[in-house]
């Protein structure tokens, strides 16, 4: 079912910001060997030391163990430890380096994360070894890594800080070889007392005491694993008439997966049990789970794929935290996840029990959602009675967002979910109208949040998941905006070559859609390629080639910016004659268009050409004109830097007392407090 009812009255709450309210205070309990070996192997000397050489990198220390033996809690727990002494003051920094299916996370993401959280923006487009290296170089300070769930040493060894005075602390299934110096504590299930204490701790301790031995078979049922602790510590909490016995004998009756691995049978086991107690609705919601981007999800996004209510998505959550089959952020990220070590069950069951066609029903409704969301997140930011703002009132209360300011939070606590959806949706192929929609509103809601600048590297991927969309669906115009979107940023970090690459690969792609200002832009785009490596020759044909193009459409705007840019071209190539017909071309169109300011920076050009040329008394000539038509614009600004240009080619045209004439009129316009300096013309902006 999708909402049936759309509720339009009342005021607007943050949409996707429902908190969690089943989160439980964390404990841990036992590794008190484990956690005392990890921090003397912290002082232990290491190879190098042996060997009478400083410390090179960070200290690596590994826990490894099978997913749900609580590796990652008793990291957290060593973590939290050491940042308590304070002998690592600049805090902690956390990546996952494996998702949900399983496959390692590349290092750009792994780096470009740690990154963000050192608050270093890496440069757009910037491979794995670029953004690892600007990662080592930034690690400087006396940071503890938490690397969670390394698939294999490549994935660690590019992350290690050149810094002794990190501490690297990760988790892995296995040991990591190929780094040295790292000694695995390999953890399997908890002993009796502590597995005994996790459950007291969920179901209090008196149906411990009145059957102390049963509940220490219903632990080594469990395998001693926390993950099957917590779950069925859950389960028997919501069944406070259930006796200890009773579960573990319903733990015992239960077969064994013949394909599971026997350390992952107990956790499998509880799975199951706590999974077949569950309401029919409820599983069903469980499974979807599975479909949830990162693994992260809120309650608009469980009402999206099972079809369900906001409100019942919510409380169908909370009580999946209760029974220990989701984590919860907290109140300042109200967000669920799915632990790591539940995701191929529910993967599993998903493809057991659900259709494929019902799975991509649920996957569409998610998209679906996901994009009005992100169009009310932009929406919000319109002004008062626009059109957007408009569409947005007639939106469910629970899709809008109360301010602008609601709807930013909101977007960067989803962020990671958000650009994982779409990464989701690409490389799935069957759902790629929704997949273009859902890219179009993330680009649209970065910028207008984030700016731009600041999103840049999120929006470099983005515009590579359309290309990919535009390649696969052969689609020559989503092609060519991409190509441009991607070139534009290489171009804005440096990257010329690739920029310059790409854009006449944008050009071939706007010939193909016959699309004139994908083509006209690319030529221009080329041109500016060629300007920033200097080949000023062919800077100017492909300007003039886009000149051509933008002379047959009547299109003055961007004719008088083509002349400005030819003119800037030939004046950097010592090519006067061509430059100062150019810039008087671009001031007659500026005048054409009325825009008197632009036409007196151009008329300030040609004068700068003309001295460049020799010829001062011409110039003297033209920049009168340049203030001529400032004055009439009234731009004090550019009116005075105009007068400074008159001012120093009066000096050097020997004429000192009219060139101090000048420079005070300059002072008189800006006023005494602010500095009289030359404005250079927008005009030569390549």
């Amino acid at each position: 079912m999708t909402d049936q009812a759309v509720d339009t009255s009342g005021p607007a709450s943050a949409a996707g910001t429902e908190g969690p309210s089943g989160a439980a205070p964390r404990q841990f309990f036992g590794r008190e060997r484990e956690l005392k070996e990890l921090k003397a192997d912290i002082e232990r000397a290491g190879l190098d030391t042996l060997a009478g050489r400083k410390a090179a990198r960070a200290r690596v220390l590994l826990i490894a163990g099978r997913p749900g033996s609580g590796r990652t809690a008793l990291a957290e727990e060593l973590t939290r430890a050491l940042l308590d002494t304070g002998d690592y003051p600049d805090g902690l920094l956390r990546v996952r380096l494996t998702d949900l299916g399983g496959a390692p996370v590349p290092t750009e993401r792994t780096a470009r994360d740690l990154l963000d959280q050192l608050g270093v923006a890496g440069p757009p487009g910037a491979d794995g070894d670029e953004l690892s290296q600007l990662l080592r170089e930034a690690l400087t300070d006396r940071h503890v890594l938490l690397l969670d769930d390394a698939a294999d040493a490549e994935q660690v060894d590019p992350l290690l800080p050149d810094n002794p005075g990190c501490l690297v602390v990760a988790t892995a299934q296995g040991p990591l070889t190929g780094i040295p110096g790292v000694r695995p504590c390999t953890i399997g299930g908890l002993d009796k007392g502590s597995a005994v204490q996790l459950l007291a701790g969920a179901i209090g301790q008196v149906r411990i005491t009145v059957d102390p031995l049963t509940a220490e078979s219903l632990a080594e049922e469990c395998g001693g694993q926390p993950a099957a602790l917590v779950m069925i510590g859950g389960w028997l909490a919501a069944h406070p008439m259930a006796s200890v016995a009773d579960v573990t004998k319903q733990l015992r009756e239960l077969p064994d997966d013949a394909e599971q691995p026997t350390g992952a049978r107990p956790l499998a086991r509880a799975f199951r049990l706590v999974y077949e107690s569950l309401p029919q609705t409820a599983g069903r919601i469980l499974r979807l789970l599975a479909l949830a981007p990162a693994g992260l999800a809120d309650a608009h996004t469980a009402s999206a794929l099972a079809g369900c209510s906001v409100s019942a998505a919510q409380s169908t959550l909370d009580d999946f935290v209760r029974l220990g089959l989701l984590r919860t952020n907290g109140a300042e990220l109200p967000q669920y996840e799915v632990p790591g070590c539940l995701a191929p069950l529910l993967q599993a069951l998903l493809a057991d029990r659900d259709r494929p066609a019902e799975i991509q029903l649920a996957r569409a409704r998610l998209l679906e959602r996901t994009v009005r969301q992100l169009q009310s997140c932009r929406a919000v930011t319109d002004p008062e009675g626009s059109e957007a703002r408009r569409k947005l009132a007639g939106l469910p209360r629970s899709l809008r967002f109360p301010h602008p300011e609601a709807a930013a939070a909101w977007l960067r606590i989803r962020r990671p979910a958000l650009l994982a959806s779409a990464r989701i949706a690409v490389e799935d192929g069957e759902l790629d109208t929704l997949a273009r929609r859902l890219v179009a509103a993330l680009v649209r809601a970065l910028a207008v949040h984030q700016g731009t600048e600041a999103a840049a590297s999120d929006l470099y991927g983005l515009h590579g998941l359309v290309l990919a969309v535009a390649e696969r669906r052969e689609l020559p115009r989503e092609r060519a905006a991409a190509l441009l979107n991607l070139a534009d940023l290489d171009a804005r970090t440096g990257r010329t070559k690739e920029a310059l690459t790409r854009y006449r690969a944008a050009l071939d792609a706007g010939r193909a859609a016959k699309d004139p200002y994908a083509t006209g832009r690319a030529m221009e785009s080329v041109g500016g390629a060629y300007a920033e490596l200097g080949d000023f020759n062919r800077a100017s044909d492909w300007y003039g080639r886009a000149l051509a193009q933008r002379l047959t459409h009547g299109e003055l705007a961007d004719e008088a910016r083509l002349y400005g840019r030819l003119g800037s071209v030939h004046t950097y190539a010592g090519q006067y004659g061509e430059a100062l017909r150019n810039w008087r071309a671009a001031a007659a169109v500026y005048r054409r268009l009325g825009d008197l300011a632009a036409q007196a920076r151009a008329l300030s050009e040609a004068a700068r050409v003309q001295e460049y040329a020799g010829r001062p008394q011409e110039s003297l000539r033209t920049c009168q004109e340049a203030v001529a038509w400032a004055r009439q614009a009234k731009d004090v600004r550019l009116q005075a830097a105009l007068e400074l240009r008159l001012a120093d080619t009066l000096d050097r045209l020997g004429d000192p007392a009219a060139a101090g004439l000048h420079r005070g009129m300059a002072q008189r316009l800006l006023g005494k407090d602010e500095p009289a300096c030359e404005i250079r013309s927008g005009s030569t902006e390549s």
